[in-house]
C-alpha cells in the first residue's frame, strides 16, 4: 500500500501519529506529518482510520 501525506494540507495535529505510529511520524521542525513506514501499512492496519481520522484530509492511501 502507498501512504502518502499531503504537507500543503498538514497542520501537524498529530492525529495520524497517535493513531499509527509504525507509519507516521509529525516532525518536530518542519511540524507536518511524515510517513516513516509505509509498507508497515500491511501488517498494523491503522492505515484507514489515521487517513479517516485526518482534519484536512492530508493523507491519502493508494492500493
Amino acid at each position: 500500500m502507498n501512504v502518502r501525506v499531503d504537507e500543503e494540507l498538514c497542520i501537524g495535529c498529530g492525529n495520524c501519529e497517535d493513531i499509527c505510529p509504525a507509519v507516521f511520524h509529525v516532525d518536530e521542525i518542519s511540524g507536518k506529518s511524515q510517513v516513516i513506514d509505509s509498507e508497515a501499512c500491511e501488517f498494523v492496519g491503522c492505515c484507514e482510520a489515521a487517513e479517516e481520522n485526518c482534519p484536512v484530509e492530508a493523507i491519502s492511501l493508494e492500493e
